[in-house]
């Protein structure tokens, strides 16, 4: 789940490549051989991805493995390695004195994939008429929300190649909060004036998985060749993408990207030694004996620090019913609705068992929502709540809340209900499979039982973003970059990805009781100055504060921040490797070498 995400900017336009490497894997009887004779004598790269594509409609997608960071472009991006913000279909821009509006110019003679011109309509089309419209329900709506009245800002056409921007106040992530993909208006606009029989817009039907690729037009270095569930996505160069080189070539240079959409990360591991894959995402148990081969198989381990991404368990808060039925049993929602509960769990996990024996010590116990890269991070040392293992005052935290222990050790309840919740998470992921287990085992020790469920991805991607019937789960945001108005869509309580406490959207049925705690409202709130406050030092107290709050509540119990780690072929040029950017942020100006 990424964070869907996780947000704008680079994370669209390398997140999908980088959970393709970290995912890597091989099915027998699928091999890339079998695609098309004259592929092996087209320049390409070959990964792989966990699981299918969800949606090939931007507007519409809330999962982390989707097609966007190879196929779309926005106004402005992000450098991989700096995170500094960076012209992108938009050549230059102007920001008012005020810093209310920003006028954008287009690059000249701009181009979609099938050839038709990509102007200002485009751009306004994009803004007004889909992340701007109450009709479509997309979370890229969140990141655009100004100030308490949660206004958002105006897009007009100048001519067709200037477009202006503006806010009805002061709005700090407003540059980077223009990085959204821009979609084609000729393609897209009448599904969006015309309504199905249920009055709803016909766009949010467009561009299913089901589209034949040819149809997706695009305006990113590649496009959509071939999409065949459960096999293989196929990507070839778009060739009216705006950039070229010095000398006037087209980029990018590589043309042909392949995902093989794979079950399980441990084949991964054996398809990358024996020459299947080009880059995979290395796996902590795989680091040593990878190391050793490096000069063998031809590859190098980029390292790169910590990643961007969390990892965490979450339980459900979500108090509302829905058809006359409580989303969540009303004795298992008292225990996870009870702070000291929340926090006799954080305190009963290992993590550094798990970071030496999973992760064999690359990467860090976790405890904050923004990575330890990002300016706004409250450290341990000043403020941050930790929650090194304590067993015994995790049990003194259930004693308190008025939980208490039999004959046998197992928690109960104040009403002698035995503790008990399932946690699930997406099956085939080695590691957080590996992670449950310990956490199960390492709950067990404050008598805790814990059901562990590894189930597909998309059948959790369903239970939390649509019938919200789940207790805990293990996942993790993946992305985001520095910026923390990048996840209000997470923090806020109306927010795409508020996922502990979600809300329900247009189309499903409503949830009748639903209540916000008062610190949820205080994040929400606080992301919201953030916002607003345009000096530095103000915004840094702000979004600490938030985590303050965040991490004494514990919406999200924060585990393990691992190390950034791809191996890439050395056939493969021009690789900046990077914790924000990953392999393949670049990957218009990358080559293959004879």
């Amino acid at each position: 789940m990424t964070s869907a995400n996780s947000l704008v900017l680079l994370w669209y336009r390398c997140l999908g490549i980088f959970l393709a490497v970290s995912f890597a894997i091989a099915l027998p009887g699928c091999s890339i051989s079998q695609f098309e004779t004259k592929a092996a004598h087209v320049p390409r790269i070959v990964q792989s991805i966990l699981s299918d594509i969800n949606t090939f409609n931007y507007a519409l997608n809330q999962s982390a493995t989707n097609i966007f960071g190879l196929t779309f472009q926005g106004l402005i991006d992000t450098d991989g390695i700096t995170g500094d913000i960076i012209p992108g279909l938009a050549e230059s821009w102007q920001i008012s004195d005020d810093k209310l509006k920003i006028l954008f110019t287009l690059r000249e003679g701009l181009k979609w994939s099938d050839g038709e011109p990509l102007t200002t309509d485009d751009v306004v089309f994009t803004y007004n008429d889909i992340y701007l419209n109450p009709e479509i329900p997309t979370d890229s709506r969140d990141i655009l929300r100004v100030g308490k009245s949660r206004a958002l800002p105006t897009v007009k056409k100048i001519d067709q190649r200037r477009v202006e921007f503006a806010v009805p106040e002061p709005f700090a992530p407003f540059l980077r909060s223009t990085g959204l993909p821009v979609l084609p208006a000729h393609v897209l606009q009448e599904s969006v004036k015309t309504k199905d029989s249920e009055g709803n817009p016909k766009f949010l039907t467009m561009w299913g998985v089901d589209t034949d690729p040819e149809d997706i037009i695009v305006n990113g270095p590649y496009k959509l060749k071939l999409y065949r569930t459960s096999q293989r996505v196929v990507y070839d160069r778009n060739p009216y993408y705006w950039k070229k080189d010095e000398q006037g070539n087209q980029q990018p240079y590589i043309e042909r990207a392949i995902w093989e959409i794979v079950e399980s990360t441990d084949s991964s591991f054996i398809q990358f030694r024996s020459g299947g894959l080009d880059a995979l995402g290395v796996s902590p148990e795989y680091y040593s004996l990878l190391k050793q081969e490096e000069k063998k198989g031809n590859f190098t381990i980029h390292i790169a620090g910590p990643t961007l991404s969390s990892s965490f368990i979450s339980f459900n808060l979500n108090t509302g019913s829905r058809d006359g039925e409580p989303l969540v049993d009303p004795i298992k929602s008292r225990w996870f609705n009870t702070l000291e509960f929340r926090q006799a769990v954080a305190y009963g996990i290992d993590r550094q068992t798990m970071l030496n024996n999973l992760y064999r010590g690359l990467g860090a116990p976790q405890y904050s929502n923004l990575p330890v890269q990002s300016p706004y991070y409250l450290s341990p040392e000043k403020g941050l709540p930790v929650y090194d293992y304590n067993p015994d005052k995790a049990k003194k935290l259930l004693l308190t809340a008025g939980f208490n222990y039999n004959d046998e050790g197992e928690l109960l309840d104040s009403q002698g209900n035995r503790v008990r919740f399932t946690l699930m998470t997406n099956a085939g992921n080695k590691l957080r499979e590996a992670m449950g287990a310990q956490i199960k085992q390492d709950l067990s020790k404050i008598g805790i039982q814990v059901d562990f469920t590894p189930i597909a991805f998309n059948t959790l991607v369903d239970k939390l973003g649509n019938s919200l019937d789940w207790e805990c789960h293990l996942l993790g945001f993946s992305g985001g970059g520095f910026e923390p108005n990048n996840s209000s869509n997470v923090w806020s309580v109306d927010g795409g990805l508020h996922s502990f406490n979600q809300k329900t959207f247009p189309g499903q049925s409503p949830i009748q009781g639903r209540k916000i705690a008062d610190w949820e409202q205080k994040i929400s709130d606080l992301y919201i100055q953030g916002a607003q406050e345009l000096d530095e030092k103000n915004r840094k107290k702000i979004y600490q504060e938030a985590q303050r709050i965040n991490l004494e509540h514990l919406p999200y119990i924060y585990l393990i921040n691992p190390l950034s780690m791809t191996a890439v072929r050395n056939s493969i040029e021009g690789i900046e490797y990077s914790a924000l950017g990953g392999a393949f942020w670049n990957i218009d100006e990358l080559k293959i070498s004879e």
